[in-house]
């Protein structure tokens, strides 16, 4: 879990986290340079499972999660902003999903909401590869667990947008398909400071395609038509 000036919000995701039904879990919390009282929210927790690292200096998101996922001594890791939250059955169901059919890479549905009450469901592709997925970021990063004794310990690009989908390609190189839980296991602030700047995060995804991607500019151009036209049909749910 990242946080950066997470008063607001993190109460409420750390404490879906402590009401998982599966209880062997860590949390690894990286707080990216806060000027709130976010850290000492955090501290008021007293479980063990719950550890705080700091950065001195405001480093990104991507800085962030990944310094947790170097840190993780776990078989699976999975993802939380601290602005979102998970039901109570979403790692049990999900890594008994996993763990029976052998998949290496999962997520699942999610639920939107804002300051104003519960908004629509994300409905997740049963499956998704790299060749799918680089035209719409159809996974929801608070819904992914993948597996590190199978596919090894990997991090995200450190830019400072869209680090998620850079993971998931990834990742998808590695293994060729995620699969999904096809239930909503997990619950999405759509209205926070981290997502609401859509023609800020259109530029991102530009710059994504050119240079994480690594896509030739008239090749970029043609996919990104195609994430713009995937956005709209998303923004409307």
């Amino acid at each position: 879990m990242p946080s950066y000036n997470s008063s607001k919000t993190i109460e409420v995701s750390i404490d879906s986290v402590l009401a998982q039904s599966y209880s062997n879990w860590e949390l690894l919390i990286t707080d990216d340079s806060s000027s709130d009282n976010t850290v000492e929210i955090i501290e008021s927790y007293k479980d063990p499972r719950i550890r705080l690292y700091r950065h001195d200096s405001n480093q990104g998101t991507g800085a962030a999660r990944n310094n947790s996922i170097r840190i993780a001594k776990g078989e699976y890791i999975a993802f939380l902003d601290s602005d979102d939250l998970w039901l109570p059955e979403k790692l049990a169901k999900q890594i008994s999903f996993m763990q029976t059919n052998g998949y290496k890479f999962t997520y699942s549905h999610y639920q939107k909401f804002d300051s104003k009450g519960e908004r629509g469901i994300v409905y997740s592709p049963p499956s998704v590869t790299y060749d799918q997925l680089i035209y719409s970021n159809v996974i929801g990063c608070l819904t992914v667990i993948y597996d590190v004794k199978l596919l090894g310990k990997h991090y995200m690009p450190e830019i400072r947008k869209r680090q998620d989908m850079g993971l998931w390609l990834k990742l998808l190189k590695i293994c060729g398909k995620a699969y999904a839980l096809e239930e909503v296991l997990a619950k999405y602030k759509s209205d926070s400071g981290m997502t609401s700047n859509k023609l800020s995060m259109l530029a991102w995804q530009w710059k994504f395609y050119r240079d994480i991607a690594g896509l030739s500019r008239r090749r970029a151009l043609y996919v990104f038509m195609i994430y713009c036209i995937y956005g709209v049909k998303k923004f409307v749910i």
